[in-house]
């Protein structure tokens, strides 16, 4: 077996692991991962799907648009403490102090000390999280999943379809936007700051992949509170790292790979998406999301030949339940649904008619950084309520959004091989191509890892893996003896989650309670060795079977992997 240098060793270990915090330490990952679900079967198999058909003839966005319902149809998202157990601080740090220091990792990771999005923090994180019932060291693993471990979720109790959290539904989004949507991938930007994962793609207006959902510019202003929980991350946090196929630019390390041009595109078409004119319609949604002001405003109307008035907040409030807004063509039909009871006969006292700024409005948008048309609105707003400067600070921060970028300049340029993976090739192809760039694109090599693939990488990282950094069975498997521990796994499902010669982790065998031999072996090894340390363990890898010596016991399982080795852990 191939002895990797240590600090290669935990990086090609972190690529089949891929918990959160590998991700941020090394980059290459994210992209290792996108290239795996690539790589992989299973999003191939969508395309054959009859919700589908026909959408080669779809427009950009309507294909898009249809991969997101069939995402939100096949996909949770999950986030729990026992999926893939608990670590700790000081275990991790240890790990990563000879790529990134431990300050740096606090200021830039939830679970170290990291409190960009005061959201979270005024919730307790902990609490929020389910961590308070363990000491202020102990965190959990929120490993990334691959596309085949997401969709192995639907055989656990409890789960309906498959799941996974948002690097994980980030990357599935990237891998079905190029697979089953043909963008290119130069068009579709991994973007990930300390508490999420999403991507920019560069379609349109552009468009925001948001965990299960998307966000079109026009959702992005449209003030609900759905589009205002899928803000926070931009609006609060450091974007970590953004990468396409030419590379990364990350907030921590002093070199970029990605390329120049690439990256300034990415910065532009995302500022073009954060910044709207202010119009009529913005300004209603402005007031949807920042209801304190919405006591400056009332609305009139003609209902009958008669003139009457209601307050802004209960206009709102009725938007609710009716599938009209008060910023658009359908407020009169929202007006006609609202009980006449609730409004006045006299227009209530200091409060301004939100349908007269509609005619001030008329092909008259104004933009934020236009001193002299802002103050022009801000006579319109005078308000006995509350205080227009601070109203009209609000709605340019709506209007205009300056996400914290990772620097890009002043920095050393180590460009990438570019990978040249294109919408037209066969995923045959692509896998082929891929192999060809693992010694030029340290993100392609990585990507076999991601793959679990065992007949195109060694063993060690993955061995690494799974000896060290899959608590979950050893915790479950706690009250069965030895011999009850052999006779559990051997009534388990023999198939694996992977297809080829590709290998589940243990935590994965045990979650989804089906596994090849190999993959049971390789899970009875990390229980035994947490339980045995001194003992060494044979395994004995054939194409049909795997033979384990235990300290002088010997156990065999069938395989169906077609893998051949001899190991010794």
């Amino acid at each position: 077996m191939p002895v990797f240098p240590p600090e290669e060793l935990e990086k090609y270990s972190s690529a089949v692991t891929l918990s959160d915090m590998e991700i941020f330490v090394f980059p290459e990952l994210l992209y290792a991962l996108l290239l795996a679900n690539i790589m992989s079967p299973r999003i191939w198999k969508w395309r054959d799907d009859p919700w589908f058909a026909k959408i080669d003839k779809m427009s950009p966005l309507k294909k898009i648009d249809r991969l997101k319902q069939y995402i939100i149809d096949h996909y949770e998202f999950n986030l729990d403490l026992d999926t893939w157990g608990l670590t700790d601080q000081q275990t991790e740090l240890k790990r990563f102090a000879p790529f990134v220091d431990e300050k740096t990792v606090s200021a830039s990771n939830a679970l170290f000390g990291y409190e960009g999005d005061k959201h979270y923090f005024a919730l307790d994180i902990r609490r929020h999280f389910g961590l308070e019932k363990y000491n202020d060291t102990v965190i959990p693993y929120w490993k990334t999943e691959t596309v085949e471990a997401m969709d192995a979720f639907s055989r656990r109790e409890g789960y309906r379809t498959g799941a996974g959290e948002c690097v994980s539904l980030s990357t599935l989004y990237a891998a079905a936007l190029f697979i089953v949507c043909g963008i290119p991938l130069e068009d579709i930007f991994l973007m990930a700051t300390p508490l999420h994962s999403q991507n920019f793609v560069a379609v349109g207006d552009g468009i925001l992949t948001n965990n299960r959902r998307i966000v079109t510019k026009n959702m992005w202003f449209n003030g609900t509170e759905l589009t205002d929980k899928a803000q926070r991350a931009l609006r609060h946090e450091q974007i970590t790292i953004v990468m396409n196929n030419t590379g990364y630019a990350h907030c921590v390390y002093p070199e970029t790979t990605m390329d120049p041009t690439q990256y300034n595109r990415f910065r532009k078409a995302v500022g073009e998406y954060l910044s709207t004119d202010i119009t009529f319609e913005i300004l209603a949604n402005f007031l949807r999301q920042n209801s304190k002001f919405q006591k400056c405003f009332q609305i009139c109307h003609e209902f009958h030949g008669k003139k009457r008035w209601i307050s802004a907040e209960r206009a709102y409030a009725y938007e609710h339940s009716a599938p009209y807004k008060v910023g658009d063509s359908t407020r009169a039909q929202l007006l006609e649904e609202i009980d006449s009871d609730e409004f006045s006969c006299e227009p209530i006292p200091g409060r301004i008619c939100l349908p007269k700024l509609e005619e001030f409005f008329k092909n008259h948008p104004i933009q934020h950084y236009d001193a002299e048309s802002m103050a022009e609105l801000g006579t319109k707003l005078q308000c006995s309520n509350s205080g227009k400067n601070e109203m009209l600070a609000e709605l340019a921060k709506f209007v205009h959004l300056e996400p914290e970028f990772p620097r890009f300049e002043n920095k050393a340029s180590k460009p990438w091989k570019k990978l040249e993976v294109s919408a037209g090739m066969s995923r045959e192809e692509i896998v082929a191509y891929v192999e060809s760039m693992r010694t030029a694109n340290r993100s392609a090599d990585l990507a076999f890892y991601a793959l679990r693939d065992l007949g195109k990488t060694d063993w060690e990282p993955f061995l690494k893996a799974a000896l060290e950094r899959n608590p979950v069975c050893i915790e479950a498997t706690q009250a069965l003896n030895d011999e009850e521990l052999f006779q559990t796994l051997e009534a388990m499902g023999s198939e694996s989650i992977y297809d080829g010669q590709r290998l589940a982790q243990p935590d994965e065998v045990w979650n989804f309670k089906t596994g090849d031999g190999i993959e049971k072996a390789i899970l009875l090894s990390n229980v035994w060795k947490h339980r045995h340390p001194a003992e060494k363990i044979e395994l004995t890898v054939k194409p049909a079977s795997v033979e384990l010596n235990l300290g002088g016991q010997k156990r065999t399982f069938a395989s169906a992997k077609g893998l051949t080795s001899a190991l010794i852990l």
